[in-house]
């Protein structure tokens, strides 16, 4: 007997919220530009499950380093402060459905698909 699959949806901050987003969480280091902090409609601003400054700068969302940056944010992941911050995110997506939001345009090579990956692991 497995627990229900737990729902993690990735989308972009800047869409307008859906009635099935569940729990609207923002997982950028940095707030998206042009976005009204109300408007958002968050639950949560989780900082520290964002990749760091230097990985972030370093991958600069180039598609041929997607799988070496997926690697280092999987290590970084594991570390504090970002692994609490993961916990609670595991805490929401048992509950209900999870919404992880960001501003990146490329969804498929953001931090955030790895990151609902790791939370679909047990």
């Amino acid at each position: 007997m497995g627990g229900h699959r737990k729902e993690v949806r990735q989308r972009r901050v800047y869409e307008a919220p859906e009635a099935e987003d569940g729990a609207r969480v923002l997982v950028d280091r940095l707030w998206p530009r042009g976005v009204a902090k109300d408007a958002a409609r968050l639950d949560e601003w989780c900082k520290d499950v964002a990749p760091s400054k230097e990985l972030r700068t370093w991958y600069g969302h180039r598609g041929e380093r997607y799988e070496e940056f997926a690697e280092r944010y999987r290590e970084e992941l594991a570390g504090s402060p970002a692994a609490e911050a993961l916990e609670g995110l595991r805490e929401r997506a048992a509950a209900g459905p999870l919404t992880l939001l960001t501003a990146t345009k490329d969804l498929a090579l953001s931090h955030v698909t790895v990151l609902v990956e790791v939370l679909g692991e047990e």
